[in-house]
């Protein structure tokens, strides 16, 4: 598996430690979100590394994204839901920040709470997008 297979993996491993929500990978948000809340880690982009010449080494800060869904009946249980879910996720990936050495350091960013906003059809409907950042080092940036 290349470096940055193992590194989302390992990312997404983390994340199906939660217990309660259902976690998926690279998938859209449904209309109807699981009683427990709903995680979907996208890969993301690597971005362009930064290279060291001798040996040639390719250091990435690989920027993923985890939408991170709940669906209660009143406000107050969806942002108690929510703030929940997020503690939940910060816990799970501050666990261990090396992700099991599959990565130089993992760390999440503040969720962006606009970027997914409503989703047509879905009622009592409360969503982010969580930027979370790999770094890590390849000698081949296929690999």
């Amino acid at each position: 598996m290349s470096t940055r297979e193992t590194a989302i993996a390992a990312l997404f491993t983390a994340l199906e430690t939660i217990t309660g929500p259902t976690v998926k990978r690279n998938e859209e948000i449904p209309h109807k979100i699981p009683s427990g809340g709903l995680l979907v880690l996208h890969d993301g982009d690597a971005g362009e590394p930064d290279i060291v010449l001798s040996p040639t080494t390719y250091e990435y800060e690989h920027r993923t994204e985890l939408d991170a869904a709940v669906q209660k009946g009143t406000a107050s249980e969806r942002d108690t839901a929510f703030d929940t879910l997020l503690a939940s996720v910060s816990t799970a990936v501050n666990a261990d920040t090396t992700l099991g050495g599959a990565v130089l350091l993992v760390r999440c960013e503040a969720p962006d709470m606009e970027q997914l906003g409503d989703i047509e059809g879905a009622d009592d409907f409360k969503a982010a997008t969580i930027p979370i950042i790999l770094y890590y080092s390849t000698t081949d940036p296929l690999n």
